[in-house]
């Protein structure tokens, strides 16, 4: 079906100010009023939103309803207009927010103007309006939040009761006071579509009645609960508009019956109110014979939805706790598993610096060969002996583990039988902890071969062999064996350790 020219309130607003004529009062109240009460349900769903004409579609049902757009804010100068101040034209608002839109709405729909400090009252723009519409707007257009009120559903009221008493006013005044007869039709209103899903349903046959809360006796004029649907029935057969509701001071209505059974409905009255029929004294609500059972189930209506709203509340907060203690479970199973990591990493770094030894030899070079070599040869060495002590050839040190065997060696007289005068166990206590290794800066992966030929406790030869090859580490682990002090004997002895 195609959409009508006015799909969005904004866009039939401009059509009336291109043929410079404003919808009038009448027009504008039943869009205002089914607005009203379509954002005040949603709002008490717990939504917010922005409210401008732009963002409002006009429905099949001949309302205009909120459209996907009332998520983002205005873009068009006039539609910002409708914003209240508080929203600095960024902030979706709440039921205070879009009581200050519908009457900037109202405002732009009669007047074709825009609110702001140059207004002028809509009862000196609009002929035939009291003064009644101007307080409603300048209590909904207050630009101060805290003054403003935040009951859309009292502001569709406000507009209805006031169209409402224009209605009457236009009638002559045989008709005004025809009393309970029938009365001709009014001018076109909007509908108060207020759910009548309180009213207690009729028990079933044999089926007793349970009440639902054990509250105190019901005053001695109210009905049973099985007479309340007939007392509707009777209620909703009343036409006449003589019912009024004091509440907080203020007049509300005149109501016909089946209306004041809505407002009650919707929690708009409650029992403390007082009722004033016709030219009666005002009666609290919960008193009077007709409506004060109705008062009472919505009391308890309003009572259980409340505790409802408190079990979601406890169950939430009743999550928040377990998902508080799950956090909290988690965090500690996290504390210590990085403290068992610590102390892992701690005990395999001190193993690391623990060098193993994998092998140590002790072992006198003095050979049985049978054979006295002469200093000098090749490959010999023998220059290197710097004198003898008790008939043993004394080396002076710098060589290689090689070399200083090669030169002692050839000192000694061969065919005698010798064992080493160093035991392992000796060399182990020096060389074997492998400090020295760390000193050098041996990484874990690398193996070291260490030959040393000790003679009177010093490292006279030494030779060190790395897997993989590194000179650098190779020439500082031979700097720190040749530093360490060994048992002294005046013989040669060579130990061999792996690492």
């Amino acid at each position: 079906m195609q959409s009508p020219p006015e799909s969005t309130l904004r866009q039939r607003i401009e059509m009336h100010r291109a043929s410079g004529q404003p919808l009038s009062v009448d027009e504008a109240v039943p869009i205002v009023g089914a607005l009203a009460l379509e954002l005040a349900a949603q709002h008490e769903a717990g939504y917010a939103f922005f409210v401008y004409p732009s963002a409002l579609y006009l429905g099949q049902d001949g309302h205009y309803h909120a459209s996907p757009s009332s998520a983002e804010p205005p873009r068009d100068p006039r539609d910002r207009l409708c914003l209240p101040p508080e929203s600095m034209g960024s902030k979706p608002g709440t039921g205070r927010a879009s009581v200050y839109g519908l009457g900037a709405m109202f405002y732009e729909l009669v007047t074709l103007g825009s609110v702001g400090p140059s207004m002028m009252p809509l009862s000196e723009l609009v002929p035939g309006w009291t003064r009644d519409l101007d307080t409603v707007l300048s209590m909904a257009l207050s630009q101060n939040p805290a003054t403003r009120p935040d009951d859309l559903r009292a502001l569709a009221q406000a507009f209805y009761q006031i169209h409402q008493q224009r209605a009457f006013a236009g009638m002559s005044p045989n008709l005004a006071n025809l009393g309970d007869a029938p009365r001709p039709a009014m001018v076109t209103s909007f509908d108060i579509d207020v759910s009548m899903s309180l009213m207690p349903k009729a028990p079933e046959p044999g089926r007793p009645v349970v009440q639902v809360h054990a509250a105190a006796p019901p005053p001695p004029t109210a009905h049973h609960e099985d007479d309340l649907h007939s007392i509707k029935a009777r209620l909703e057969a009343d036409l006449a508009p003589r019912y009024m509701v004091v509440r907080q001071g203020m007049d509300h209505g005149p109501f016909r019956a089946v209306e004041l059974l809505q407002q009650i409905a919707s929690h708009a009255f409650e029992e403390d109110d007082q009722l004033r029929v016709g030219s009666q004294e005002a009666v609290p609500l919960v008193t009077h014979p007709d409506f004060g059972a109705f008062a009472r189930h919505a009391r308890l209506h309003r009572h259980e939805k409340a505790e409802k709203a408190a079990l979601v509340q406890a169950t939430i907060a009743e999550s928040r706790s377990t998902r508080g203690k799950t956090v909290f479970f988690a965090l500690s199973l996290l504390v210590i598993l990085l403290g068992v990591g610590a102390f892992i990493l701690k005990k395999r770094g001190e193993k690391n610096d623990k060098i193993a030894v994998i092998e140590e030899v002790a072992a006198n070079v003095e050979s049985e060969a049978g054979i006295k070599s002469k200093k000098g040869k090749a490959g010999g060495g023998g220059g290197r002996v710097v004198g003898t002590s008790g008939g043993f050839p004394q080396l002076g040190g710098g060589m290689s583990c090689e070399a200083a065997q090669n030169a002692y060696v050839e000192e000694m007289k061969m065919g005698e039988k010798h064992v080493a005068d160093l035991t392992a166990g000796q060399f182990q206590r020096v060389l074997g902890n492998g400090a020295y290794l760390n000193s050098c800066g041996v990484p874990d992966s690398m193996s070291v071969n260490v030959c040393a030929a000790v003679q009177n406790g010093r490292a006279v030869g030494v030779t060190i062999t790395t897997s993989p090859r590194n000179p650098g580490i190779s020439s500082c682990i031979s700097s720190r064996v040749r530093g360490m002090s060994f048992p002294s004997h005046p013989k040669l002895d060579v130990t061999r350790t792996s690492f």
